[in-house]
């Protein structure tokens, strides 16, 4: 499971030019999900996400969680985080999750870091044309792979 963070002043994500889903200062969870992938890398990548420390504290040093700043955080599926580009100019992503498999793995994702927050996390639609906006702040933006935690 591949997912990119930005921190965010604010986030929305709109499909077929209708709003789904907004936050305000928070982190935009882009989510990647291959076949290999499980319950356990749900739960090391959303404890990871919660508990990183990327915000502000009252000296301006990155020292603050989403979790102790209590911001908000939205979740898009992302199939093309797990685009092979070795060979060729057109990605494959044979890597990337059949639906089948990738849809139960996305809704846990959700399910999980919306109880470690305490509160019901916005996503995008899975499989949809989505439209994301954004203002990255920093810009800070971070790769999480669960399959290198060490």
């Amino acid at each position: 499971m591949i997912v990119v963070l930005q921190r965010v002043k604010e986030a929305s994500v709109s499909i077929t030019g209708k709003d789904k889903a907004a936050i305000g200062s928070g982190i935009l969870v882009l989510l990647g999900i291959e076949s290999a992938d499980n319950l356990e890398d749900i739960s090391w990548l959303c404890r990871k996400i919660v508990n990183m420390r990327i915000f502000a504290d009252d000296e301006g040093v990155m020292n603050k969680s989403v979790l102790e700043t209590k911001g908000e955080v939205l979740v898009v599926s992302q199939f093309t985080l797990h685009a092979s580009t070795k060979k060729g100019n057109r990605p494959s992503y044979i890597k990337a999750a059949k639906p089948e498999i990738a849809i139960p793995l996305y809704e846990d994702f959700v399910k999980e870091i919306s109880g470690l927050l305490g509160k019901t996390v916005p996503t995008g639609e899975f499989g949809a044309d989505m439209q994301v906006s954004l203002v990255n702040d920093g810009p800070v933006t971070i790769i999480l792979d669960s399959k290198n935690k060490v």
